[in-house]
């Protein structure tokens, strides 16, 4: 697609943008003809006004016009009227005939036999005719147009000027005005991409608001929704399956674990109880990413970080200390209260601790630190983390080693689901004296749900 297409195309991908785009066309094009249309209408209001003002001169001047006991007609124009039909003034001018044409009287002076009609063509006066003692006259009265009245004309002349130049900002305020308004319609789905914005698969109850939306895009948010009805059931099955999995081979476990207590002592037997650690380590994960998928935080709840931390260091320094390791627990001493749940916490930092501890070199310590913003630190001593696996460690199953058998790989998505539940952050970089260092990074909870947390203990 050429430049020009793509450009085009992307102008009009916003709904308010392509309004406003025709209304500024539609603004510009009403800017463009409505003064002329003004200025056309001006022109015809005033025609009319100086068509009325010479008719109303011509029947002043009839009824000048008097009938003689002899049957002649005489013509006695005052003198307040004398110099305004004078050749002087050569402003106003009008000519009196009879039935046949014949010029009976004139404001100029002429032959009344070879004068011919000067207001036949003219356009800019007026006549009336009237019937004088038993005689037809037509009294015609015309204005020069060369010497118009002073006032109109600059009325006309400078309309664009003085008065078309307003048609403009006017325009203007109305597009603004439009604008503001096309907004407030449409958001209605703004606050629905919001809403939107939240759904997710922890989060799939959540349904596009159908109030107050437009009865045009009604259609489309239901078809959402029910589309979203039918991912969330899906969901569901999904989530019940590995749950009921986890659970059932819970049992199996349990029983396999006990016959093999009964075994004599041997590399057999260890391995075996080794294997069946492992598997059980998996079934509780599994039930732990089931627990996660349908987890709801509530937005007031409020956790100790630095309790957690504490607690998750004790729970775990034997298992570290049976493989000849350490863990040791850093940072500030105050309370760190942040927004999220306690029970999902420890999941997130036991399984980072449990992670380093697995590798970590002998005789080293895993520390974990607690800072006062909202982080944790879990550094190890460990071979540290390739660039390029930094994002796949992550991943549900995900192992470097395939040929290991003691993880599935599933602790480290545990402990990134649990950041994505509290809307955290969870990061890993090398240290530069060997190791890796996960850095987990929590919203402070506010001062009001601070003192109810306090409270509360």
């Amino acid at each position: 697609m050429p430049a020009a297409g793509r450009a085009g195309s992307l102008t009009f991908k916003s709904l308010i943008s392509r309004i406003v785009f025709l209304h500024i066309v539609a603004v510009a094009m009403v800017a463009i003809f409505l003064p002329l249309v003004l200025f056309w209408l001006l022109n015809s209001e005033i025609d009319q006004l100086h068509r009325d003002a010479m008719r109303a001169q011509a029947e002043v001047l009839a009824e000048r016009i008097v009938a003689q006991p002899d049957g002649t007609l005489t013509f006695n124009l005052p003198d307040s009227l004398k110099g305004l039909y004078s050749d002087a003034y050569g402003r106003y001018q009008f000519d009196i005939r009879d039935a046949d044409g014949r010029l009976l009287f004139s404001s100029h002076r002429r032959s009344a036999a070879t004068a011919p009609s000067r207001f036949s063509d003219t356009v800019s006066g007026a006549s009336v005719t009237r019937d004088v003692a038993g005689k037809t006259v037509r009294i015609q009265v015309a204005e020069d147009l060369a010497h118009r009245d002073v006032i109109i004309d600059d009325i006309v002349s400078n309309f664009f000027r003085r008065v078309g130049w307003i048609t403009v900002p006017i325009l203007l305020v109305l597009l603004a005005i439009d604008i503001i308004i096309f907004r407030r319609a449409i958001a209605p789905l703004w606050k629905a991409s919001q809403e939107a914005s939240n759904i997710g698969p922890a989060r799939t109850d959540i349904r596009l608001p159908t109030e107050q939306i437009p009865r045009e895009i009604v259609p489309l948010v239901t078809a959402v929704n029910q589309a979203l009805d039918r991912l969330e059931a899906g969901f569901r099955v999904q989530r019940q399956f590995t749950a009921d999995a986890a659970h059932q081979l819970r049992t199996p476990l349990a029983i396999l674990r006990t016959r093999i207590e009964t075994l004599g002592d041997g590399a057999e037997r260890q391995a075996l109880h080794a294997d069946i650690e492992a598997m059980s380590r998996i079934v509780a994960q599994l039930l732990e990413i089931a627990e996660l998928d349908t987890l709801v935080l509530d937005p007031r709840e409020a956790a100790d970080l630095r309790a957690v931390c504490a607690e998750v260091v004790g729970s775990i320094a034997p298992f570290a200390i049976a493989q000849r390791k350490d863990i040791a627990l850093k940072g500030t001493d105050a309370p760190v209260l942040i927004h999220g749940n306690s029970e999902m916490l420890q999941r997130a930092v036991f399984n980072l601790a449990e992670n380093a501890i697995k590798f970590t070199a002998e005789g080293t310590t895993v520390e974990v630190e607690v800072g006062e913003d909202g982080s944790v630190r879990v550094r190890d001593s460990g071979p540290g983390i390739a660039e390029a696996e930094r994002e796949l460690i992550f991943q549900r199953f995900w192992r470097a080693d395939r040929r290991r058998s003691d993880g599935a790989g599933l602790g480290l998505s545990i402990v990134r689901a649990v950041a994505d539940d509290h809307v955290a952050t969870v990061a890993v970089q090398n240290l530069p004296g060997g190791g890796a260092e996960f850095t987990l990074r929590f919203r402070l909870a506010d001062k009001v749900t601070m003192g109810e947390e306090l409270a509360r203990q």
